[in-house]
């Protein structure tokens, strides 16, 4: 991690931890300001943590790192500090997320899962788990997802497997030549899509594991199609 890229985190997670233990008494301006905000100004500036630390996913110690980070998000929440809480649990669910990326020895293996994981997402917030959880352990979810607070009080929530495969998907997109920045602008910005549609029509929330795959997918097609696809059509015409 260069010296640039840690300074801009450092002043980054300054200003959120500011903005995050001042936000109550911040202005209130409405649901689709609060949306406005979410998805165009918190949700980047957060997740822009993760991609100012990408260099650190070649870190030997990612797992240890990783576990240390959830502990000291477990002793957080007890205390009662949540902003600390919060960063703990981002910090926690990146590392791991790219410690799990070791056990990929293919790009194909990414893109399989990013094919898949949609679906496991899907029936898991509609029918399975995540709605349990959410119906009727709303505490365990809120010690198990990261809040974007909004001024004013009150606060959207990401789900930590959200934030491990979006980690995972960011870090694959850089170990394989890929483009990791349009990857993180593609997979934010259809967060930010999967936020205001939740916020639109769906009470129950919508999965986010969708948005974060086909940003994946879709900012690096052409680069898929071509190491991937064009040659097992070329190997079957053969």
């Amino acid at each position: 991690m260069g010296r640039t890229a840690a300074l801009l985190a450092v002043a980054l997670f300054a200003a959120l931890y500011a903005y995050d233990k001042l936000s109550s008494h911040l202005w209130s301006a409405g649901l689709w300001w609060d949306v406005a905000w979410i998805a165009c100004v918190l949700m980047p500036a957060t997740f822009a943590l993760v991609l100012l630390a990408l260099p650190l996913r070649q870190w030997r110690h990612l797992l240890p790192a990783g576990l240390v980070s959830a502990v000291l998000a477990a002793v957080f929440t007890t205390v009662h500090a949540p902003v600390l809480a919060n960063f703990s649990r981002l910090a926690a669910a990146t590392l791991l997320g790219w410690w799990f990326l070791r056990f990929f020895e293919e790009l194909s293996w990414v893109v399989l899962v990013a094919c898949v994981i949609p679906w496991v997402d899907a029936y898991s917030v509609w029918h399975g788990p995540t709605r349990q959880i959410t119906e009727n352990h709303p505490a365990v979810f809120t010690k198990l997802s990261i809040a974007l607070v909004v001024p004013g009080g009150g606060a959207a929530r990401l789900g930590l497997p959200d934030v491990l495969f979006f980690s995972l998907f960011l870090a694959a997109s850089a170990r394989y030549g890929l483009r990791p920045f349009a990857t993180w602008v593609a997979m934010i910005a259809l967060l930010g899509v999967t936020f205001a549609a939740t916020t639109f029509w769906a009470d129950g929330g919508l999965p986010a594991l969708p948005a974060i795959a086909v940003g994946f997918l879709v900012a690096n097609a052409d680069l898929l199609w071509t190491r991937l696809a064009r040659p097992r059509l070329r190997a079957l015409q053969e």
